[in-house]
């Protein structure tokens, strides 16, 4: 499957249940497609018990930045495992609270999606998370995307 090139997304949800003011949390995505346009749907397949699939088991709404190629910082970040937490990463990164999910939305990106959780779906070592798109935000229509293929992050056509 490394031979499957993928857009790179950021998944991010705000958990009321963690700590007094809730907390940020974020996930880098490249397993994020188009279900659906009437009614308009997303999918994203998360790893079976990961923080992101636990905190999306409490909370139904969520949001997903699609990147541009100038955020691989970003994408790089939120995609390590044993980082630090959640609140760090999302320090110094640009961003606003999606009006409809109260996730924070990465600025500058390509588009944002905000969705309502529909249904989830076990697929083996993941959960597949089907969302009813709330609304779309595109920031920057001329920018090109961020895409993962062979194991590393690419341009467009390089």
């Amino acid at each position: 499957m490394s031979r499957l090139a993928a857009g790179v997304t950021l998944i991010t949800a705000h958990d009321p249940e963690d700590g007094p003011a809730g907390e940020d949390v974020g996930m880098t995505a490249t397993a994020f497609m188009s279900v659906s346009l009437d009614p308009l749907l997303v999918l994203v397949s998360l790893r079976a018990e990961s923080r992101m699939e636990e905190v999306l088991s409490r909370q139904p709404c969520w949001a997903a930045s699609i990147l541009s190629e100038s955020q691989r910082h970003i994408a790089g970040r939120f995609a390590m495992r044993g980082r630090i937490s959640d609140r760090l990463l999302f320090e110094d990164i640009s961003y606003y609270r999606g009006a409809h999910s109260g996730a924070p939305v990465v600025s500058g990106s390509l588009a944002a999606v905000e969705c309502r959780t529909e249904q989830r779906v076990p697929a083996g070592d993941h959960v597949l998370v089907i969302g009813r798109v709330l609304s779309v935000r595109t920031h920057s229509p001329e920018g090109a995307p961020l895409t993962y293929f062979r194991g590393r992050y690419r341009r467009l056509g390089s």
